[in-house]
């Protein structure tokens, strides 16, 4: 019977600890200058411009929006003409089968609740929520990025990482301490 020894935990990158908000950010710019796309920052409070300098793209949830309340309009004026017209046409007052104005209050109903639900679920889903485990949990000291401390990761898939290479760009940052994240 041979015992073999279990594998090395594959790395999902470095990360290192900043004391100041104005340090992360400073790190975020030039770590995005030194051309490094998988990258995530971590602090106790949103900091403005931090997403900007980690090169981060528009986000697809708003125009997932415009698309859900467009549906849900299409969808409520849609289902009104098709009970007023088809499905059940009543001669009230004499107005017509096809009253439109008397349309938009639900209508307009309707594309609040689309754009809503539409929302939420892509936020959820284009966030990668729910996600109850992260490498970032590894570390001894990330439980302070919620307190007063400020985290910088490079990820091991971005095309440019080299362990050692990576390693000397944090420490020339600055930072508190890096260390490396097993998957």
């Amino acid at each position: 019977m041979s015992h073999q020894a279990p594998a090395a935990p594959a790395l999902y990158g470095l990360l290192a600890e900043f004391d100041s908000a104005q340090a992360l950010l400073d790190a975020a710019h030039k770590t995005y200058a030194a051309g490094y796309e998988k990258t995530d920052a971590f602090s106790p409070f949103p900091i403005h411009g931090v997403a900007e300098a980690l090169g981060m793209r528009e986000h697809l949830v708003p125009k997932f929006v415009l698309a859900g309340g467009i549906a849900g309009a299409i969808a409520g004026f849609g289902l009104e003409t098709w009970v007023s017209m088809v499905a059940y046409p009543m001669n009230v007052g004499g107005r017509p089968d096809f009253s439109w104005v008397s349309f938009i209050p639900p209508a307009f109903e309707t594309t609040i609740l689309f754009a809503a639900f539409t929302a939420a679920i892509s936020m959820l889903v284009l966030n990668g929520l729910p996600q109850p485990y992260h490498p970032v949990f590894n570390a001894a000291r990330f439980s302070l990025a919620s307190q007063d401390k400020f985290f910088l990761v490079i990820e091991a898939s971005d095309k440019k990482f080299q362990l050692e290479r990576v390693r000397d760009f944090l420490i020339g940052l600055n930072p508190r301490e890096v260390v490396a994240l097993d998957e």
